[in-house]
This record gives structure tokens, C-alpha cells and sequence, in this order.
């Protein structure tokens, strides 16, 4: 009986010797291929967050003429009012603004350009007095607000490789109109309706 316990004995160890149990070796080398895996995803993640961001991902939303405006309210905020609706326009670089913002910047000066000459210069042109006055402080927002877009879309471009020729005539006619508007605050500033859409 000794003799068949220790045969039973070795076939038990034989066999549970070769079961299929996974070896500790492979196990481990299947968490770190799991955990490599895991660190790859986050990697590309990250890059493609990081490609993103330097191909410049769009910050602004073309909008009614209407709804941007700042030539409502009283004179002498127009440079804060104009600056604000690009806030969130990375100064830092503007060689990543993307195309789609660069089209709204420059949208936004075409339309306060057509909102000057189409709209204000008739309106102002047919008033008198006080309401003429207002609506002289209106346009004066206007320029601010369209020589902003101006000055902004040529640094872009200038940043992205292309001529800023302009820029020095464009400040010049910038800070002249900031000038202007600081000079009659408080007054009252009348906008004007327009349709157009940067």
C-alpha cells in the first residue's frame, strides 16, 4: 500500500505540475504590456491635446452685427469694450490663431466698416444737435471697434508669416479714434442698426 500511495502521491504532483496555471513570469509581463498600453494612450492623448492647442484651436463665434456692437451706452470705454470681445484671443500667440478666428476678426472689421460708411454716416448726416452729437460718439466706438479687428488680424497674419506693412498706419489711426472717444466720455454714444455678420 506504501508503494501505491507514493505513485498516487507523485501522479497528484505530476499533475497538478503540468495544469495550465499561468505562470507568474507571464502574468506579470501581461500587466506591464497592459500598463505600456495604457501609457501610450495617454501619451498620444496628450500629443493630439498638445497638436490641438498649437494648431490653434478656435476661440470665437461669428455673430449679428448687432449683438457685437459697442457703440451703445455713453463714450469713453470704447478701447476696453473692443478689446473684450477678443479676450479670449491668446496674445501670447497669435501665430496660433486658427484660420476660422482670423476670418471672424477680419469679418468683424468688414462689418463695422460697411456699419460706418452704410449706416452711421447717413444716420448722422441726417440728424442735428444732441442726437447728431451721439450718434458722432457711436461711430467713434465703431472705428475703435473696427480698427481693434484691423490691427489684430494683421498681427495674426504678421505672426503667421505674412506682410504687416499696415500695422504702424493702422495703430496710429487706433490710438487717434481711442483718443477721441476718451475725450467724450461720459457722453452719450448712440449705435446704429445694421445686418451683417463677421
Amino acid at each position: 500500500m506504501k508503494f501505491t500511495s507514493s505513485i498516487l502521491a507523485f501522479g497528484l504532483f505530476a499533475l497538478a505540475a503540468s495544469s495550465p496555471m499561468p505562470k507568474k513570469k507571464a502574468a506579470s509581463s501581461t500587466t506591464s504590456a497592459a500598463a505600456a498600453a495604457t501609457s501610450s494612450a495617454s501619451a498620444a492623448t496628450g500629443t493630439a491635446v498638445a497638436a490641438a492647442a498649437a494648431s490653434g484651436g478656435s476661440v470665437l463665434t461669428a455673430s449679428d452685427y448687432n449683438t457685437f456692437q459697442i457703440s451703445s451706452g455713453t463714450a469713453g470705454s470704447a478701447e476696453a469694450e473692443a478689446n473684450a470681445l477678443f479676450a479670449n484671443i491668446d496674445q501670447t500667440n497669435l501665430a496660433g490663431v486658427s484660420a476660422s478666428d482670423l476670418k471672424i476678426i477680419q469679418g468683424i472689421h468688414d462689418v463695422a466698416e460697411d456699419a460706418e460708411t452704410d449706416a452711421f454716416n447717413p444716420a448722422i448726416a441726417a440728424a442735428s444737435g444732441d442726437a447728431a452729437t451721439a450718434l458722432q460718439n457711436g461711430k467713434i466706438k465703431n472705428k475703435v471697434l473696427k480698427l481693434t479687428a484691423e490691427v489684430l488680424g494683421i498681427q495674426v497674419k504678421a505672426a503667421q508669416g505674412g506682410d504687416d506693412s499696415d500695422l504702424a498706419a493702422e495703430q496710429t489711426k487706433l490710438a487717434n479714434n481711442i483718443k477721441l472717444d476718451t475725450a467724450a466720455s461720459g457722453q452719450v454714444s448712440t449705435a446704429v442698426s445694421f445686418t451683417g455678420t463677421s
